[in-house]
Parts: structure tokens; C-alpha cells; sequence
């Protein structure tokens, strides 16, 4: 790396700070939103970088092997992190990095606590989803709480900004449910809801991979399909009204999803075995389209 600008910065006692950290922790992860996030103003960056690095850091602890006791006494660390957090005490590099954020921007707390609460109903051996009012309270924990961090550092307004992020938040969400069924059934997670699967003859969902084959799935994915479809609408109209550079990056999660749902949509649920990809020129278009100009 030869621009300054890439340098992990030094603390005070020779030490990565925590910015460092947390732009460390974005740019190993292999984001596609890492040159989207790096065009944001200095303090938005740094600040976006913080509240990835705390994703990433819940998210590992929910989806790593282990012992479910052990994952939520991860959790509950985090917890009682976030909440040292509000008392200006973090203890952890990203609670540091995300301290001058929470200032700044008026980040608020239950909204890092319910992505937390996301994390805790993945934490099990076993994940089964119970009707499509738990599906959206999932989906509102691990996607829309990130939205309403990530809007308030964007600097949108509050209500408007909160639409946009339940909208984009389950419109990401259900796009990764879609294209993730089979890989998720490997690992004895199903998130399409029980109610709709037993409404179109799927009542047992402890055999995952009788309810992959069951010809009752391609209409219960087309309806979840369909739901996706409706998020992504709402929430373009409301990027609409948003001010074009301050929502550039969820505009471009926006771009990028609405294509992989896409092919989600035009596979109709027949090949859950396919991992749906963007191409690396879609992706550089997307960046060059909606991240650039």
C-alpha cells in the first residue's frame, strides 16, 4: 500500500487505533460495498466502518461452530459492550471506534441491542421460522436495525430515513433467504415461514431436505419472491426523496441485490442447489453506475 490514506494510523502507544481496526476488520471481510463505503466524507466513513466491524463481529459469533450456551454468552458480551458503550466506557476496539459515531450521529441503542437480538435467533443448532410475523421481526433484526444505524450516519431524516431502512432491510434480507435456502438447510436453518409452507402441503419441516424436493416450494418461494420484489420498490421510491450523494451507498446495495434477486426470481426456486453470483463486470457497472456518477 503506497497511499498514506491505506495506513493503519498508530495510537499513542504505537498500537493500531481503533479506525484502523475497524477499516481492517471492512477490508478483510471481502465486502462489495467496501469502495462505496470509502467514497463517504472521512468522519461517515470512519464511522460506517465502526458499525460493519460490529456486524461482522456479532454475525461470526451466530454462524461459527459451537456450542449454542457459548455463542449466546458471546452475545450477551456484546451486550454488556454496547452498553459500556453508552456509558463512555467501551472496553473492545470497535466499542472504542463506534464511541465518537454514537456522538456524532445519534446512533441509538436499541438499535445495535436488536441486531444482537438478530444474532440470538440464529445462535441455535436448529433455526425454523414460525409464521411471516416472525419472519419480518428477524429479517427487521439482522437488516433493518443495520439500515437505521447506517441512515442516521448518512445524515437522512429520521422518519424518512427509517422507511428506507425497514424497506431496503427486508428487501436485502428475504433476497438472502431466497438465494441461501439449500445452503441454509445444510445447516438445519430454514427461514421460510411454517404457516406458508404448511399452506401449500409442506407440514413437516424436520426433514429438510424432503421439504427442498416437496413440489409445494416453488410457490412458496414465488410468494416470498413476490414479497422481495414489493421491498425493493418501496424502497427505491424512498431513495427517491433522499438527497442523491448522501444515500449513494444504500442506492448501490439497492442496484446489487435487485439483481441477484433477479435471478433468484427467474430460477423460481427449481435449482436451490445453484449459488446465485453476480459478474465481476455487473458488480464494477453497479460501481461505476450508482457509486461513481
Amino acid at each position: 500500500m503506497n497511499d498514506a490514506e491505506d495506513q493503519p494510523a498508530a495510537g499513542a502507544d504505537g498500537g493500531t487505533t481503533p479506525e484502523a481496526h475497524v477499516e481492517a476488520i471492512v477490508r478483510d471481510s471481502g465486502t462489495s460495498f467496501f469502495w462505496a463505503m470509502r467514497r463517504l466524507p472521512e468522519a461517515k466513513r470512519t464511522a460506517m466502518y465502526a458499525v460493519y466491524a460490529f456486524c461482522r463481529e456479532v454475525d461470526d459469533i451466530a454462524d461459527e461452530p459451537g456450542a449454542e450456551d457459548e455463542k449466546r454468552l458471546k452475545l450477551g458480551q456484546w451486550r454488556a459492550e454496547i452498553q459500556r458503550l453508552y456509558a463512555e466506557s467501551p472496553r473492545t476496539p470497535v466499542g472504542r471506534a463506534l464511541l465518537g459515531p454514537v456522538e456524532r450521529y445519534g446512533l441509538r441503542q436499541e438499535d445495535f441491542g436488536a441486531v444482537i437480538a438478530g444474532m440470538e435467533m440464529d445462535a441455535g443448532a436448529r433455526v425454523r421460522i414460525t409464521d411471516m410475523d416472525e419472519l419480518t421481526l428477524y429479517c427487521d433484526r439482522v437488516a433493518s436495525a443495520v439500515g437505521r444505524l447506517s441512515v442516521r450516519v448518512f445524515g437522512l431524516p429520521a422518519d424518512l430515513g427509517d422507511k428506507l431502512a425497514f424497506a431496503q432491510g427486508q428487501a436485502l434480507q428475504l433476497t438472502n433467504i431466497l438465494r441461501d435456502v439449500a445452503e441454509d438447510a445444510a445447516r438445519d436453518r430454514l427461514y421460510l415461514p411454517a404457516d406458508l409452507l404448511d399452506a401449500h402441503g409442506i407440514g413437516d419441516t424436520d426433514d429438510l431436505n424432503a421439504v427442498l424436493r416437496h413440489p409445494g416450494l416453488p410457490r412458496v418461494h414465488e410468494l416470498l419472491t413476490d414479497i422481495a420484489g414489493r421491498r425493493f420498490t418501496e424502497a427505491r421510491a424512498l431513495a427517491g426523496q433522499c438527497d442523491r450523494e448522501a444515500v449513494r451507498p444504500a442506492v448501490m446495495m439497492l442496484e446489487v441485490y435487485g439483481r441477484i434477486l433477479g435471478k433468484v426470481r427467474r430460477d423460481g426456486g427449481r435449482n436451490l442447489n445453484a449459488r446465485v453470483r453476480l459478474s465481476v463486470l455487473t458488480k464494477l457497472w453497479i460501481l461505476f453506475r450508482y457509486g461513481l456518477i
